[in-house]
């Protein structure tokens, strides 16, 4: 029978380490409903999630007839192009795409980048106030940020930053089968968008990892024009959604404790063992993609059968006490920590090198500019999107308090 947990209520994203604990009382592997997916089975420990990402001779993306896992017959046609990218292939494909845009990134030097992406989070702080008090934290500097960085990686103009906003906002909003038909629009209105700007990279060439692939094409490489446009699909919101939410969560988590806050700012350095907690702790990616079992077997003593559907919960992963003691903690001094939170195996995220620094750099422009920032309302009204499988705060409204000296001593206002 399948377990009824809901992923997308507020209480399982404010609180996913006793939700997750409840879950993994029942088993290592549970049966779940999962909207859209529709029943599978769902990791709650480390070892499994492990086992199921790395084992991709028993746990594949697509069946023996190319239909991938997840994909529903009812889904429009322009919905299984953009499945052609490398995170819904098996191999060979994965390894043919993948090393097309492996190339690009190691030509981009993604760790030289450290010192504009300061700069551009700089810049953002700057403006943070800049349509008045309270800001939301989400639109204002979560999302800019990552956008900014992915659209010059990329190549795209900075002045269709507002499109891809819009664009990213819809994608995250929806919870079921209608919603999701309801984002068609955008889809479409972004596939033109990105095959007009493929077309003119053709004719008058380009900067950015866009041109880079587009040579590869003209070089006869070997990669088709509906792959090249599901790519960029891929690479533009994957190089920035998540990051977007790693970069809220974070600053709520220390907007809540702003003693943690101080002892950052006392020490900067520390930064790198507290992202690597925050991606632990927040886990933007909930689960990873559907998989299909290719044999009969035991996974962690449950007998999954050939046909089934498995994911990945990479939040139970990450909140697994045999894999982080006392999980349920923030412990932003924690090591060893044996988080998976970019995935593992041979789908690890391209991009993870980049979501470190962008996350590092944005607690940093945030509270060196603005050391007195505060939450405009009290945590509990703090809010999710109910889009299942991504944990994402969906508006973050933050001011400054500021200090004053009086006849009465120190107040805040």
């Amino acid at each position: 029978m399948s377990l009824q947990a809901d992923f997308t209520s507020q209480e399982f994203f404010r609180d996913p380490a006793t939700a997750i604990e409840k879950l993994r009382t029942t088993g290592p592997v549970v049966e779940v409903r999962f909207p859209i997916i529709g029943k599978v089975w769902a990791t709650t420990t480390q070892a499994l999630a492990d086992q199921v990402l790395k084992d991709t001779e028993t746990f594949t993306i697509r069946r023996d007839d190319g239909n991938v896992a997840g994909l529903q017959w009812w889904m429009p046609g322009i919905v299984r192009t953009l499945a052609n990218s490398m995170l819904s292939m098996d191999e060979p494909d994965h390894k043919r795409l993948r090393d097309i845009v492996d190339e690009a990134f190691r030509r981009r030097a993604v760790l030289d980048m450290e010192p504009h992406i300061q700069a551009i989070g700089d810049q953002l702080a700057d403006e943070l106030f800049a349509e008045g008090s309270p800001a939301d934290l989400v639109e204002r500097f979560a999302r800019r940020l990552p956008l900014s960085v992915i659209c010059e990686l990329l190549g795209l103009p900075l002045a269709d930053r507002a499109k891809f906003t819009a664009w990213a906002s819809g994608f995250t909003r929806f919870t079921g089968a209608l919603g999701f038909l309801g984002m068609m629009p955008k889809i479409f209105a972004m596939r033109r968008y990105v095959e007009q700007h493929l077309e003119t990279v053709r004719r008058q060439g380009g900067q950015g990892l866009i041109a880079e692939i587009v040579r590869v094409e003209k070089d006869g490489g070997k990669i088709r024009r509906d792959e090249i446009v599901s790519m960029v699909f891929l690479l533009l919101f994957a190089g920035h959604e998540t990051t977007t939410h790693l970069i809220s969560g974070s600053a709520f988590e220390l907007l809540k404790n702003p003693g943690l806050r101080y002892w950052l700012r006392e020490d900067e350095s520390r930064l790198d063992l507290a992202v690597e907690e925050f991606l632990r702790f927040i886990t933007p990616v909930q689960f990873t993609k559907p998989r299909y079992v290719r044999r009969d077997v035991d996974l962690g003593g449950v007998q999954v059968r050939k046909g089934d559907k498995v994911m990945a919960m990479l939040a139970a992963a990450n909140m697994d006490p045999q894999a982080n003691p006392h999980p349920e903690r923030l412990d932003l001094q924690r090591r060893p920590n044996r988080h998976i939170a970019f995935g593992t195996g041979i789908h690890f995220c391209l991009g993870h090198q980049l979501a470190r620094i962008e996350g590092r750099c944005a607690l940093k422009s945030l509270f060196r500019r603005w050391p007195e920032l505060a939450l405009a309302v009290d945590p509990s009204e703090i809010k999710w999107r109910k889009r299942p499988g991504l944990r994402a705060i969906d508006r973050l409204p933050v001011v400054v308090i500021r200090q004053t000296r009086g006849p009465g001593g120190v107040k805040q206002e």
